[in-house]
């Protein structure tokens, strides 16, 4: 699972990748500082499981604080799409083909309108933040759009010739979209277009599929940063107005890089998405005032910077991941002593068996059964998982 973090240049994107990653990247107040998309590990935010069992859990990887547990996610950030992209402006088509890769998209808005069309600066509030949406939106579609054409004719042609079936035909042309034939026969319901011939559809029908395809295989969470300007609080309620159907969560990138990086240097003891911090070390009067600002215009105002939760809602809120740990009704503890080393993110209605094959090839071929441990329960291959199960697989190998 890849998080793509998208926008225009210079509204932030770099920032608030660093600050969810704390890679090393270059954040610069011009278009294009990122030309080569940057890959890094973030965290999304759970309560442990160790509470239940009235342990401390041992993460292999991630870690876990407070019985909060933090689980590693693969996030890119691809360079600036502007206006045209679709066509090769800003080389775009290079840097939105980047984008593929990715399962859901964090698209990063300058909410305080201090950025015009092309990501230079101008005066806060010049830009109207909800033209930035519609643009991405549209660069996308007419991206997907422009792959469709580029064999549509001599592809429709075959399919109406062999009568092959025109779903599965759709998703094997398609699949490097990230596609699937039961999410193409969705879609072609939806659009009426499921007894249509392909040889008969419209630019329009072709364009409506398209748009259609891109919001499935490329969700997206709107992250409105720059919140702590006073216009960008001000668009920040105006957009969650004009795109009720939108997940959009208020942040401010750069005050969540500067609390990580005074956690990282010792200065105070903050945990990424709570909306308070403790000063353990000595502070100079410019980073006193500096940690008081973002207490009192970002914390306090919007509870929390907003980047947790940005990251929070593209994987439990928009792609419906579920946490799960596997352990064992005896024994919590892995071959070396970790208590609840492992946890892993799953898609909803995932199975005890889907579970298995996620740990290993040979648990899932040699499943006997699993045991829910917290209930001590045992269940079978088809025993649909819960948020924040913990379960053992027992299989004949």
């Amino acid at each position: 699972m890849i998080i793509g973090v998208v926008g225009k240049p210079n509204v932030g994107k770099s920032t608030f990748f660093k600050a969810a990653t704390l890679a090393d990247v270059e954040i610069a107040n011009y278009p294009f500082a990122t030309i080569k998309p940057n890959s890094g590990i973030g965290f999304v935010k759970i309560k442990c499981v160790d509470e239940f069992f009235n342990v401390q859990c041992n993460p292999r990887v991630g870690y876990c604080i407070n019985h909060m547990r933090f689980v590693p996610i693969d996030i890119i950030d691809v360079a600036g799409v502007v206006p045209g992209a679709h066509e090769g402006k800003g080389m775009g088509l290079e840097f939105l083909n980047d984008l593929n890769q990715a399962d859901a998209l964090i698209h990063v808005v300058d909410a305080s309108g201090s950025t015009n069309d092309k990501g230079e600066p101008v005066k806060p509030g010049t830009r109207d933040p909800a033209e930035d949406i519609k643009f991405l939106e549209d660069e996308l579609d007419y991206w997907y759009l422009n792959i469709l054409k580029k064999t549509w004719d001599k592809f429709s042609r075959a399919v109406t010739q062999t009568h092959e079936d025109v779903p599965k035909a759709l998703h094997k042309q398609f699949s490097g979209l990230g596609s699937s034939e039961d999410l193409v026969k969705r879609i072609l319901r939806n659009l009426s277009l499921i007894e249509k011939r392909l040889g008969d559809w419209t630019d329009k029908d072709l364009y409506s599929f398209a748009r259609s395809l891109r919001i499935e295989t490329k969700p997206m969470v709107i992250a409105a940063n720059k919140v702590d300007i006073p216009e960008g609080a001000e668009n920040y309620k105006k957009l969650r107005d004009n795109f009720p159907n939108l997940t959009i969560v208020p942040c401010s990138a750069e005050s969540e890089l500067a609390l990580r990086e005074a956690a990282k240097h010792k200065m105070i003891n903050y945990i990424p998405g709570e909306k308070d911090f403790e000063i353990t070390g000595t502070l100079n009067e410019k980073q006193t005032t500096a940690l008081n600002f973002i207490k009192d215009n970002v914390l306090k105002r919007t509870e929390g910077t907003g980047v947790q939760s940005v990251l929070n809602n593209v994987i439990f809120g928009t792609l419906k991941y579920i946490p799960i740990f596997p352990g064992g009704v005896s024994k919590l503890e892995d071959q070396y002593g970790n208590v609840l080393p492992d946890c892993f993110l799953l898609p909803e209605k995932s199975t005890a068996l889907d579970f298995a094959f996620k740990i290993h090839t040979d648990l899932g071929k040699h499943f006997i059964r699993a045991i829910d441990v917290k209930t001590k329960r045992t269940v079978g291959k088809d025993h649909p998982l819960q948020y924040g199960d913990v379960v053992e697989i027992i299989s004949d190998k």
